[in-house]
């Protein structure tokens, strides 16, 4: 009996642990089982029933109701469709989407459009298209653009093209009707409305009376200003050239050289002009 005392010891530990294994792993499937049968607690909601774009006034008719899971809702949902009519959009929101309060202008706003989007001491301006001008139609509420005017500088033929506007938030795009003179049909105008401050609406202004606009798009991430010192003729067809463009007047000489010239223990400067 003696010899068979560790074998028995053995198997009646191997038992012990097969059944407390069964135990254990019986409890926690009840466990999961029950966690799994309680029921998901859901919240009827408001959401746009069609897509509000921009300074949209809700109506009822544009909100429906869904619903969603009440532990994955954010703050500043609403459960009536009366709380939102009449309130402006002020961030695009897409149809089948919740409406949240940061969604919405304050309610002493009531009108809609442009202005209750354009933000606290800035100015709304619309200036005129072309599709090329405004990138082919791909310009959209919420880009940001580079404005640049070409014209000519204190009369002179050659014509001069600076950046005059960096990073300007785009509010609006759309067409207008315009009518240049009588008997004429009418023709779209492409219309874009930018977001800029008192004394950039000066400039806008003056870029689009004086000279040709050009709208370049920026990356939503690039918010860096750029100096540049504008392109006229000769720095235009300087680009990808060996010869440095002339910074002057035409016939005007570059900045001059330096050099120095060794002649046994004789060492002298000569000045040698840029052509």
């Amino acid at each position: 009996m003696g010899k068979y005392k560790p074998i028995i010891l053995l198997g009646a530990g191997i038992i012990i642990a097969l059944i407390t294994s069964i135990i254990t792993y019986d409890w926690l499937q009840k466990k999961a089982d029950a966690k799994d049968d309680r029921p998901l607690t859901t919240v009827d909601i408001a959401v746009a029933s069609v897509s509000l774009p921009w300074g949209k006034v809700i109506t009822k008719d544009a909100v429906s109701y869904k619903p969603y899971l009440k532990d994955s809702l954010p703050e500043g949902y609403f459960h009536e469709k009366s709380a939102l009519a009449g309130r402006v959009v002020i961030t695009a929101v897409k149809a089948g989407e919740p409406i949240f309060e940061s969604s919405l202008a304050p309610q002493s706003i009531e009108t809609g459009g442009v202005a209750a989007v354009v933000s606290p001491n800035m100015r709304a301006m619309a200036v005129k298209v072309d599709k090329v001008i405004g990138v082919s139609g791909f310009i959209h509420p919420g880009n940001r653009v580079d404005v640049l005017v070409t014209l000519r500088k204190d009369g002179k033929d050659d014509p001069f093209t600076k950046t005059v506007l960096e990073n300007v938030l785009v509010l609006a795009t759309g067409t207008k009707i315009e009518t240049e003179q009588k008997g004429q049909k009418p023709t779209e105008v492409d219309v874009i409305t930018l977001e800029v401050s008192a004394i950039e609406a000066e400039k806008l202004a003056h870029a689009a009376t004086e000279g040709k606009i050009q709208l370049a798009m920026r990356n939503f991430t690039d918010t860096v200003d750029v100096l540049t010192r504008g392109s006229t003729r000769d720095t235009l067809l300087a680009s990808y050239s060996s010869n440095k463009p002339k910074t002057g007047t035409q016939g005007k000489k570059e900045s001059a050289y330096t050099v120095e010239v060794i002649k046994g223990n004789s060492v002298t400067k000569e000045r040698i002009e840029g052509r």
